[in-house]
C-alpha cells in the first residue's frame, strides 16, 4: 500500500504529473511501483541520501562484450568469467557486460528479447555469477528494440498493447531540426494490419524507435529493470537515453520528458533495497551531456565523453594544452554523482563532445593521423541536409601509433600515459578489454561485415590470447601488466577517490598536471603526464612541494627532493607524486 502523504510519492506524484500530465496520477504511480516492486520484493523505507560512499579509489571497471574472449568449446561469459578471475580480480572489480541478450544486428543493440541471454554467451546463471563476483553494470537500451523483436511483431499486426509502443511519424512532418547520430532516412515505411506507417529509427532500420508518450513502455523498462537487479547488476547503464523522447517539430534530443523520466528512474533507484547506480550514456558536446546529474536528481554517473577525443589529440599533437584549458573549465561532480573516465569503448572515439574545443584544424589533423594508422570515419546527417565527422573508428592501441608527424617507436609509452593519465582524474576509471589488451585494428572484421564499429570489436581466441599474455615480448603481455601494476598502485591512493579534491595545473603545455587531495586531507597527490616525446622538466616551486614533508613517485619509487633541482620526466613518462608512500 502506498502511502499517499509520503515524500516517495510526492515526488512520483509531481514526476508523473510532467512525463504524463493528462494521466490519473495516483493509479500510473500504483502501476509503476507494482512493476519496479512487484509481489515480494522490498522497498527502502527512506530514500538514500547522496553522498560519496557508493565508489571508492578502489573501483575501476572493464568494458567488454560476453564473446570478446571465444575458444569454440566453452560458453564465452565462462570464458570471460575466467580471464576476469586469472588476470583482473584483486585489481578491476567491475565488470561492464555489452548487451548480452538475443539480437540482430549491431552487436547487441538491436533486443529482440529483454528477458533472455543469448543462448551463444550463457544463461541468466552466468550473468548471477559474475554478478556475485564483480560490480556488474548492464545495458537498458530503451530507446529502440530490433525491428524482428516480438514487441515489433506484435505491432506489426496490430496487438495490443504493442500497437502503440513504437513511436510513428510521416514523411510530411517537419523533421529539419531533429539531431541525428547517423545519416540513413530517419523514417522507415512498413506494412502493418493497419496500412502503411512511417516508424522512426534513429540509429538503423533494423533500430526502431519506443514511443514512451506510452507509459505502457516505461512501465516495461521498469520491470526490465527489476529483471536486472534480480540477477545480480548494480549499475545500469540507459544507453542512448538522450533520444528517448521524441516530438514533431523540435530537435527530439534532450527533451524535458527526458530528464523527468532519467529523475524517475532515480527516484526509484534511491528507494531500491539493492544498491543501484545510474549511468547515462549520452554521447554530446560537453554541456549538453552534464546535464544529466540533474540537480543531485538525475544520473549517478555519466561518461566523461569529451575525454577520449581531447587525449587523443594531446597525444597526436604533443602538447596538452587544449586538454588542460577544458580540464580546468570542468565542474567537480556533485555531492552523490561521479564522472566515468574513459578513452576506448565499443564504440568510436565521438568528435560531437570535442565540438567549441578543438579547433577545425585540430579536427583535421586527427582524422587525417586516424586514417593513416588504419582507421576509418563514421558520418552524421546534420540539420539541413549535410553530414559532418560522427565518430573515429580505430582501436586506441592503433591510434597510439605515431603522433600528427607520423609513426615511431613510442607506441607504448604513449598507450600507456594516455591511459596513466585517466586513471589520474576525478571519476571513476574504465577500460574496455581491447584496450588492456592492446589489440589491433581488426580491419579484416570491418571490411567483412561493412562495418566501421567491427574494427575495435576483436573477438579474440582465448588460446592464442593465453599464449601471447603469457609471452613477455608481446604487447598484449607488456601493456596488461603495467596497466595492472599502475591500477594497483592507484587503488592504494585516497587521493584518487572518485570525488577527491581536484585542481588542473598550468605548467608546460606539454605536460597534463592535476593535483588531487583526499577527502580527509590526509594525502596530497601531483599527477603529471608528460604527452610528448620531448623530455620535459617542471620546476618543483610550480607545483609547490610543500617543504618538512617526503615526497616519493609512486610509479618509480623515486624521492623526489625539491631543493635539488627540476623534476625531469622522459618521453610520455607520468609521475605520481604524493607526500604518502
Amino acid at each position: 500500500m502506498i502511502d499517499a502523504r509520503s515524500p516517495f510519492w510526492a515526488k512520483l506524484h509531481g514526476l508523473i504529473q510532467q512525463i504524463y500530465p493528462d494521466v490519473d496520477a495516483s493509479a500510473l504511480g500504483r502501476q509503476l511501483v507494482d512493476a519496479f516492486w512487484p509481489d515480494g520484493s522490498q522497498m527502502r523505507k527512506r530514500g538514500r541520501v547522496p553522498g560519496n560512499r557508493q565508489w571508492s579509489e578502489r573501483d575501476a571497471l572493464v568494458i567488454t562484450y560476453g564473446n570478446s574472449i571465444t575458444d569454440g568449446q566453452h560458453k564465452p561469459l565462462d570464458l570471460l568469467r575466467d580471464f576476469l578471475h586469472r588476470h583482473l580480480a584483486g585489481v578491476i572489480n567491475g565488470v561492464h557486460v555489452l548487451p548480452f541478450f538475443p539480437y540482430t544486428s549491431d552487436d547487441g543493440f538491436a533486443v529482440t528479447d529483454y528477458r533472455a541471454v543469448n543462448p551463444s554467451l550463457g544463461d541468466w546463471a552466468d550473468i548471477q555469477r559474475i554478478g556475485s563476483e564483480f560490480l556488474l553494470m548492464s545495458d537498458l537500451v530503451l530507446n529502440h528494440v530490433s525491428s524482428q523483436s516480438q514487441w515489433f511483431n506484435a505491432y506489426l499486426q496490430g496487438h495490443e498493447p504493442f500497437d502503440r509502443f513504437f513511436f510513428e511519424a510521416s514523411p510530411e512532418d517537419d523533421l529539419s531540426e531533429v539531431v541525428r547520430p547517423r545519416t540513413h532516412p530517419l523514417l522507415r515505411r512498413v506494412e502493418t494490419s493497419r496500412g502503411p506507417r512511417h516508424v522512426w529509427c534513429t540509429f538503423s532500420h533494423d533500430q526502431v524507435d519506443l514511443d514512451f508518450r506510452n507509459p505502457e513502455v516505461l512501465l516495461e523498462f521498469l520491470r526490465i529493470m527489476r529483471l536486472h537487479m534480480d540477477n545480480g547488476v548494480r549499475i545500469v547503464r540507459l544507453d542512448a537515453v538522450a533520444f528517448l523522447w521524441k516530438q514533431i517539430g523540435t530537435s527530439s534530443i534532450h527533451m524535458p520528458q527526458t530528464h523527468a523520466i532519467v529523475r524517475l528512474m532515480r527516484h526509484f533507484a534511491d528507494y531500491a533495497v539493492e544498491p543501484l547506480i545510474l549511468l547515462t550514456e549520452t554521447n554530446v558536446p560537453n554541456a549538453e551531456n552534464l546535464s544529466y546529474f540533474g540537480n543531485r536528481n538525475e544520473a549517478h554517473a555519466v561518461y566523461n565523453f569529451s575525454l577520449p577525443p581531447l587525449v587523443l589529440h594531446a597525444m597526436l599533437a604533443g602538447t596538452a594544452a587544449k586538454l588542460v584549458r577544458w580540464q580546468g573549465a570542468m565542474p567537480p561532480a556533485q555531492l552523490g554523482c561521479a564522472y566515468l573516465n574513459f578513452t576506448a569503448s565499443h564504440d568510436g572515439i565521438g568528435m560531437r563532445p570535442a565540438e567549441g574545443i578543438l579547433t577545425p584544424e585540430d579536427r583535421a589533423g586527427v582524422i587525417d593521423a586516424v586514417h593513416r594508422f588504419g582507421g576509418a570515419v563514421s558520418m552524421r546527417a546534420t540539420p539541413g541536409g549535410g553530414q559532418s565527422p560522427y565518430e573515429l573508428n580505430i582501436t586506441w592501441f592503433e591510434a597510439m601509433k605515431g603522433t600528427f608527424a607520423g609513426e615511431d617507436d613510442l607506441q607504448i609509452p604513449r598507450f600507456l600515459a594516455s591511459q596513466t593519465l585517466v586513471m589520474a582524474l576525478e571519476g571513476i576509471p574504465a577500460f574496455y578489454i581491447h584496450a588492456l589488451l592492446a589489440t589491433p585494428n581488426d580491419t579484416e572484421a570491418m571490411e567483412k561485415t561493412g562495418q566501421n564499429r567491427a574494427i575495435n570489436r576483436h573477438r579474440w581466441d582465448y588460446t592464442e590470447l593465453r599464449a601471447r599474455l603469457a609471452d613477455p615480448a608481446t604487447p598484449q603481455h607488456i601493456v596488461l601488466n603495467a596497466m595492472l601494476h599502475r591500477l594497483a598502485i592507484r587503488r592504494r591512493q585516497p587521493a584518487f577517490h572518485p570525488n577527491a579534491t581536484q585542481f588542473t595545473l598550468q605548467l608546460d603545455h606539454r605536460i597534463f598536471g592535476l593535483w588531487r587531495q583526499s577527502l580527509d586531507r590526509d594525502q596530497s597527490m601531483f599527477a603529471l603526464h608528460n604527452v610528448s616525446a620531448d623530455t620535459v622538466e617542471v620546476d618543483p616551486l610550480t607545483i609547490n612541494l610543500i617543504e618538512g614533508e617526503s615526497w616519493v613517485d609512486l610509479l618509480s619509487d623515486e624521492v623526489i627532493d625539491a631543493s635539488v633541482g627540476p623534476i625531469r620526466l622522459a618521453p610520455y613518462q607520468c609521475r605520481w607524486i604524493t607526500n604518502r608512500g
